[in-house]
């Protein structure tokens, strides 16, 4: 009996930065110690090619699970661990520290990849008030 499958991908939507973000401008995330924190990850999966992956993509290569798959696994064995990993629901992009911390939005097109815009962009304001999208906000670092 296959286990259902969750999913965090959107589609037509917009992720914007919430009203609690420390920065006024979208910044580059780094790493952490000398290694790649989980920002800088998704950024630079989604910075260096927009509208390639989906969110399931990113939030899967950047987990846990994703990266402790050795980069030539077969193809087999990372669809068993990516099938495995979403079992279970998983949090969103909406929890992502691109928009929360670094101030990115997050731009979901019709088939669900995606692509990040700098809040003080005029891009990311034509998407905020574009009509067509669903306009969702980041979640926020504090509880009001």
């Amino acid at each position: 009996m296959k286990k259902s499958q969750h999913t965090t991908n959107y589609r037509n939507a917009l992720i914007q930065v919430p009203e609690d973000c420390p920065v006024q401008a979208g910044e580059v995330p780094s790493s952490r110690g000398g290694k790649p924190s989980v920002a800088s990850l998704q950024y630079a999966m989604i910075a260096g090619s927009p509208y390639a992956c989906t969110s399931d993509d990113v939030i899967f290569a950047t987990s846990p699970a994703g990266r402790a798959l050795d980069p030539v696994a077969p193809p087999a064995l990372r669809q068993q661990a990516r099938d495995a990993f979403f079992s279970k629901g998983q949090a969103c992009m909406r929890a992502s520290p691109l928009a929360k911390r670094y101030g990115w939005g997050i731009h979901a097109d019709a088939e669900a990849r995606l692509a990040i815009y700098a809040m003080e962009t005029e891009r990311y304001r034509e998407l905020a008030n574009d009509p067509a999208i669903k306009q969702l906000k980041a979640m926020r670092s504090k509880r009001v």
